[in-house]
């Protein structure tokens, strides 16, 4: 599970980080709130837990932002602003929890496990997915353009799978190739790159493309040849 830690207080994001790195998390920390933006537009995060009192950008207009490109993130406020306005403010504002400092461990610890609980039984009934003019079929292993279902092997439809869930968000190579593998079967960079290749030649008319962002990874993009 991959979190993002938006905390400006050096003393608090480290213990954060050596604490949750402990739990078996891959923790990802930003102090402010412009490389916490950042951050979360750019790259798939498991949950987030994020500080109200940024400085560049505070917190509940990360949020706000954020929310606008990925409604589903578990977000967990982490503030020392405790009264009902603000409390109020920030469920508003998009997050699906408020923790207010100072804090017990454990209760973070609980209050993370139970919003990553709630957003995989949220995926876990996400049985089709769409993007522009396709659907994805998880049940039935199949991806239609219109009513035309497209001819994948197994590798491209699980490549499918992994850009349909981040619709038009960047994806890299190294996390394609991680969820590739996640049964166990090796998979490189390269094996990724001509995946890519053949799925873009079975894509073609079908008014969605594959985009390479240099330096970043692939994203699905809708096109003009539908």
């Amino acid at each position: 599970m991959k979190l993002l830690i938006a905390e400006d207080d050096a003393v608090l994001a480290d213990a954060l980080l050596t604490r949750l790195d402990r739990l078996g998390f891959s923790t990802t920390h930003a102090a402010d709130g412009l490389l916490a933006q950042q951050l979360l537009l750019a790259e798939a995060f498991d949950a987030v837990i994020l500080d109200i009192g940024l400085p560049g950008l505070d917190g509940l207009q990360v949020l706000r932002n954020v929310r606008v490109h990925k409604p589903a993130l578990p977000i967990l406020i982490l503030t020392a602003l405790d009264s009902m306005e603000d409390r109020v403010a920030g469920l508003d504002a998009g997050a699906d929890d408020y923790l207010v400092k100072p804090f017990e461990f454990p209760e973070l610890e609980a209050r993370i496990r139970a919003l990553l609980r709630r957003h995989r039984v949220v995926e876990a009934v996400r049985d089709e997915l769409y993007f522009a003019g396709l659907r994805l079929d998880r049940a039935g292993q199949r991806v239609w353009a219109g009513e035309q279902a497209l001819d994948l092997s197994a590798r491209e439809l699980q490549l499918m799978d992994i850009l349909m869930t981040n619709g038009e968000r960047v994806v890299t190579k190294e996390q394609i190739a991680g969820e590739l593998a996640a049964d166990g079967e090796e998979v490189g960079v390269n094996a990724v790159e001509v995946y890519v290749h053949r799925l873009r030649k079975k894509l073609d008319g079908c008014g969605v493309g594959i985009r390479a962002v240099r330096g970043l990874g692939y994203l699905l993009a809708a096109t003009d040849d539908a």
